[in-house]
């Protein structure tokens, strides 16, 4: 019992010598990872970044091309978990057989004079009608689903309100997430556009700058009757193909509906 004795106090001694020697470099360690702050959620870096490339940006200006890549690559790793959203959230549950398509749920993230961060929540078959975004560049990451898009643009720059304008195709395609960033440019890219749900499906937008005002909607019309001395077409008679005429509506379409919903995702700290 005497050695058993003996060991205990020589090593109770040995570990009070040692917390005399390292304990203050052990509690500025425990300090240091007690103050050290938390790594930003992605939502975080895609606001950072958003401020940084459309800093003193104006309508119709396109960030740098170093900023458009910058702000691509953080989209391109955002996920559904990243913004706080799942496939069974309400939003883009079934709505059944009806006339009308299903209502389209907007969750606004942030908004400032230079951009805006928002989601679209689309069930199966809605639909966010043939629309522009005048002097925009506009980031979209498919989250989930799979989304058909349809997009134009102007062949001859945007025509007098009171008239159709002849655009060519630049997107008819359907998109299954995972995939990459698409992005439209204020005259290019396809930035009149209609995004029609396959499947249940959520989509995040960073727009630079916001909308001051409503959008415009069109209505897509044959492209028929169209002659060769057509300046816009530059092509032989009778090639219309991938060319279509938009006329602007009046107003947005009356069974377009979106309502507001609550984002539940990480917050996003303004400093």
């Amino acid at each position: 019992m005497r050695v058993e004795g003996d060991f205990a106090d020589r090593k109770a001694r040995e570990l009070a010598a040692a917390e005399r020697v390292n304990g203050p470099s052990l509690k500025r360690n425990r300090r240091r990872q007690k103050n050290s702050p938390a790594m930003p959620t992605l939502v975080q870096k895609l606001f950072n970044t958003c401020r940084e490339i459309f800093s003193g940006v104006q309508a119709g200006v396109v960030p740098s091309p170093a900023g458009v890549e910058r702000l691509r690559s953080v989209l391109d790793r955002m996920n559904p978990g990243d913004v706080g959203l799942n496939q069974s959230m309400p939003y883009f549950g079934s709505f059944g057989e009806t006339e009308k398509p299903p209502p389209v749920t907007y969750l606004h993230l942030y908004e400032c004079e230079q951009f805006s961060i928002g989601i679209f929540c689309l069930p199966p078959s809605a639909v966010i009608p043939l629309h522009n975004h005048p002097g925009m560049t506009v980031f979209s990451k498919l989250l989930f689903g799979s989304m058909h898009v349809k997009s134009f643009d102007w062949l001859d720059g945007p025509p007098p309100d009171t008239e159709p304008g002849l655009a060519k195709v630049v997107m008819d395609a359907a998109f299954t997430a995972p995939c990459n960033t698409s992005i439209l440019y204020p005259a290019a890219g396809g930035n009149i556009h209609c995004f029609t749900a396959v499947t249940a499906c959520a989509v995040l937008d960073v727009l630079g700058p916001p909308y001051s005002d409503d959008c415009t909607y069109y209505n897509e019309l044959p492209c028929a009757n169209i002659s060769s001395g057509d300046s816009a077409l530059a092509a032989e008679e009778g090639e219309t193909q991938g060319r279509v005429w938009l006329e602007q509506r009046e107003k947005k379409p009356d069974d377009f509906v979106v309502v507001g919903g609550k984002y539940r995702g990480p917050r996003i700290v303004v400093r």
